[in-house]
């Protein structure tokens, strides 16, 4: 009778060291990285764990367990062409009072599920990040969320206030947020969002709250251009507005929203209007070339602008598939591209003449040397580069194989069309 009571004591204690075990197992899979750590090199490139990268991200990405119409794990699916983070954290008009347990516990669901696939999370801090003087218990609130978070190896980076001079928020209680964060995490830079509002010098005292700074611009419309008040409605305006938050950010690297859909073209009475290949090409390319050090594409989960198979898969894998991914293919992580993306600019003399229309960028990894260029719109017009090494005697034109451009005594010449991307390559032979 003894040793059936030992027996029974000791299966109950193998079956709860069994359930132990699972567990342990089961947080070490989902922290088995360990905490994320992310800063900005002097290029304004971002570091994620000693890797430099260029983020690519989606506000909002979609459904934790979602999946692709061929039934492939969503986040793999971005992943697989350098997607890099989700926006993710308080929604919508839910404000941080009151509904921090049960937001804050889906955030959880959200980062392991982004660490699974190796991607990350942009928690939107929303009201938590606009400290007031005295406001107690929201900074204990606010302190308690980042000393969750903070940790976590699926965490990039913290977003602040959205569209903050748009929404007339005070710059004071911002900085003092902002410094709470960085106070409890020094790892993970905050991200500052505008709208394409205010003047240069209006947005300049928010660049205290911030470690980057990112705009929001959406060209494609009906009638077009309405999401900007300047008087360019052409997509160029992704350019303009590049430039124009690079200045006001003052040295600080910036990073560009662009548009898959956003309210102006599938809120009632508005003409549900998409970007074409040409055009998210074009767009994304120019924000490279002014400056951005990270790219951010917004709208693909509004399931009312979506056809009835990508409502019920919760993203819009239409557009991901005709337009985004092909974009992403030239300029995410694996491809050719992509390592010219991750350099500062280059100091050699290359100049363009005979187009004040056609704005470019070089980039040098190694001795290889890349040129990227779009033109804004107006006439079809013949340019001319001068100024590469003696060494250069051809170029590839990437993604336009077979075609090449001969170089003579450091120029070659090319036609630019309306919106046209050319970028290319010379490597030593």
């Amino acid at each position: 009778m003894q040793l059936v009571r030992q027996r029974s004591i000791w299966q109950g204690v193998s079956s709860l060291v069994g359930v132990i075990l699972l567990l342990v197992l089961a947080c070490s899979c989902a922290m088995s990285k360990g905490p994320s750590r992310v800063s900005i090199n002097e290029d304004g490139v971002l570091i994620i764990n000693g890797k430099k990268t260029l983020p690519i991200g989606f506000t909002s990405g979609p459904p934790i367990n979602g999946k692709t119409p061929s039934g492939r794990n969503a986040y793999e699916e971005l992943r697989d062409v350098g997607g890099t983070f989700t926006r993710t954290g308080i929604r919508g008009d839910q404000n941080e009072n009151g509904m921090e347990e049960t937001v804050w516990q889906r955030e959880k669901l959200l980062m392991d599920n982004a660490a699974k696939y190796d991607m990350y999370c942009w928690p939107n801090l929303k009201g938590l990040s606009s400290l007031e003087e005295g406001n107690v218990k929201k900074e204990e609130m606010l302190r308690q969320v980042i000393n969750s978070f903070k940790n976590h190896p699926g965490l990039l980076i913290w977003k602040n206030v959205d569209e903050a001079y748009w929404a007339k928020n005070p710059v004071e209680p911002m900085i003092r947020a902002y410094k709470v964060i960085k106070e409890l995490d020094p790892y993970h830079p905050v991200v500052l969002s505008q709208a394409p509002r205010g003047t240069i010098e209006e947005l300049i005292p928010y660049d205290t709250a911030a470690d980057v700074l990112i705009l929001d611009i959406y060209p494609i419309s009906y009638p077009p251009g309405t999401h900007s008040l300047l008087a360019n409605k052409e997509l160029s305006m992704v350019g303009d507005w590049t430039r124009f938050i690079k200045e006001a950010a003052q040295g600080k690297p910036i990073w560009m929203v662009l548009q898959i859909c956003w309210s102006g073209v599938h809120k009632p009475g508005k003409t549900l209007r998409y970007p074409t290949f040409a055009q998210e090409r074009f767009m994304t390319y120019q924000a490279l070339i002014n400056g951005a050090r990270g790219l951010i594409y917004f709208g693909g989960d509004l399931t009312q602008s979506m056809n009835e198979r990508d409502a019920r898969l919760g993203w819009n894998w239409t557009f991901w598939q005709r337009v985004l991914r092909p974009v992403l293919e030239e300029v995410g992580e694996g491809s050719p591209l992509y390592p010219a993306l991750l350099e500062g600019d280059s100091k050699l003399p290359i100049k363009l003449t005979d187009a004040n229309d056609v704005e470019y960028c070089v980039r040098e990894v190694g001795r290889d040397i890349y040129i990227l260029a779009c033109k804004r719109e107006g006439e079809t017009v013949k340019v001319n580069f001068s100024g590469l090494p003696d060494w250069v005697t051809l170029g590839e034109v990437m993604y336009e194989a077979p075609r090449q451009v001969k170089v003579e005594a450091g120029e070659f010449t090319d036609w630019f069309a309306p919106f046209d991307v050319h970028v290319y390559h010379f490597k030593p032979m």
